[in-house]
């Protein structure tokens, strides 16, 4: 593994917006950045990121399965009582699941370690399946790279190998907040490939949901939304009007209600007491002391945040890093320090890729602390030996 400079293409900025990427620049800074790639072993990627991927995902599977069947275990993970049956049905029920990631810390010096799962409602989505994708073509056909370059990324097939599983006869719609460019785009990009599955995929605003007084969720015509995907985490649905609605709707949620077990930072020390001593895992506990300052060498994450935000670290040298952010409130977990690797001058982290239950890809963020936030940057990676 390794990072290689490379002169960025001419209108970049163009071809990338052509392809539906309008939030490659963030405030004026560079979100996509592809005056650099990661340079990957065929082995590096099959032996340290696909199959760890897939083991990990096994594990997610197993845990699912023992916190439905668990009204302990979904207390410890703050999940309201009042959901617990539409979670643990939704699992029984085998309601399907489109996607996830893995975040992992990795160097090619020893195994992948997974910080987080990224399981309900993940971001990244375009860049890593088609806008890198594109840019390794587009390298390939300047004779910028060698002609044996490959990338590590069914992305895009798999999904429409995954939508494919539901049938067509219903409507698809594909919800996220209005005002989100980043948002629409994975919403843009799902629908585009649940179109090539021959689905009536259609968009609404999540804000656009109505509600009728029978208990179903409609569109703006008022026709049943028999089928959501909703890039809005289900630890806000719980809390909001609509939420206890859902049980009774007759709506099927992709991600599904179980998801709200992986995308709880809950699930880390749990993963961990059901699996102690996994290799591509880091030791995790419920955090029973969050007015303590964290010791040396951990990380203190609150349940329920992203990107980043209030998240504290504390090196083992003493050095303390914190992302300030809205989630202030706990419960709270504690994470072995495993440090980010450095290259150049920027901190690199992995998300691996779940389609269905299939590895599918990888794409790479870049930061210039050991928290990468939403102000990080994408670089593009090859597969080259």
């Amino acid at each position: 593994m390794k990072k290689i400079s490379i002169e960025e293409r001419a209108n970049w900025q163009k071809t990338v917006e052509s392809a539906g990427f309008y939030f490659h620049t963030v405030e004026g800074t560079r979100y996509w950045d592809e005056r650099g790639f990661y340079q990957f072993t065929h082995d590096q990627i099959s032996r340290d990121i696909e199959g760890p991927t897939q083991a990990l995902h096994e594990m997610s599977m197993d845990l699912v399965d023992r916190v439905v069947n668990s009204e302990e275990l979904l207390s410890r993970l703050a999940i309201a009582p009042r959901f617990h049956d539409l979670i643990r049905r939704s699992w029984l029920d085998k309601h399907p699941s489109l996607y996830s990631r893995f975040d992992f810390i990795y160097d090619a010096h020893g195994p992948a370690k997974m910080i987080e799962s990224n399981a309900d409602t993940p971001t990244s989505l375009l860049e890593s399946a088609s806008i890198q994708l594109l840019w390794l073509e587009d390298l390939l056909s300047q004779g910028k790279l060698p002609p044996t370059a490959t990338q590590y990324n069914s992305l895009a097939q798999d999904l429409v190998h995954a939508f494919a599983a539901f049938d067509t006869d219903t409507p698809f719609y594909f919800s996220a907040i209005s005002g989100s460019i980043e948002d629409r785009g994975t919403t843009d990009f799902l629908r585009k490939m649940a179109g090539i599955s021959a689905i009536d995929a259609r968009h609404i605003d999540i804000e656009d949901i109505g509600l009728t007084d029978t208990g179903r969720f409609v569109d703006l015509d008022g026709n049943s939304i028999a089928r959501l995907f909703k890039l809005h985490p289900w630890e806000h649905i719980f809390h909001e009007r609509f939420g206890a609605a859902i049980p009774g709707s007759g709506t099927q949620f992709v991600e599904p209600a179980w998801k709200a077990i992986l995308s709880n930072k809950g699930m880390l020390p749990l993963l961990w007491e059901f699996n102690k001593g996994h290799p591509n895992l880091l030791p995790a506990f419920f955090d029973t002391s969050p007015e303590k300052s964290v010791p040396k060498g951990w990380v203190r994450k609150p349940f329920f945040s992203r990107e980043g935000a209030n998240i504290e670290l504390r090196t083992f040298s003493g050095e303390h890093v914190i992302e300030e952010g809205p989630y202030t409130e706990g419960p709270f977990i504690l994470q072995e320090f495993a440090p980010l690797p450095k290259f150049d001058d920027s901190y690199t982290l992995i998300g691996s890729w779940v389609i269905g239950d299939v590895p599918s890809g990888i794409g790479i963020r870049e930061d210039d602390t050991l928290i990468t936030r939403n102000t990080s940057r994408f670089v593009p990676h090859i597969v080259l030996d």
